[in-house]
């Protein structure tokens, strides 16, 4: 998934992309342990994926307190 695809999304829509990304993570961790994954590098993946969600989120945020102090 791009930054640029995220920045499309809505907060709610960014908020519940996090959440399933963390779900995700969590369960091919789980898998993991018990060795019964099979792609090592989606753990990677889903983790860079996570990254991208909170700097586009994070982005808005500082979007908005620069415009909040503008006023």
């Amino acid at each position: 998934m791009k930054a640029k695809e995220l920045r499309d999304y809505s907060d709610e829509e960014l908020g519940q992309k996090e959440a399933d990304l963390r779900e995700e993570l969590f369960k091919l961790r789980f898998r993991a342990a018990s060795g019964q994954v099979e792609n090592f590098m989606r753990i990677r993946q889903v983790r860079k994926d996570i990254a991208r969600v909170l700097t586009v989120y994070r982005e808005r945020l500082a979007e908005r307190k620069k415009q909040g102090a503008g006023e």
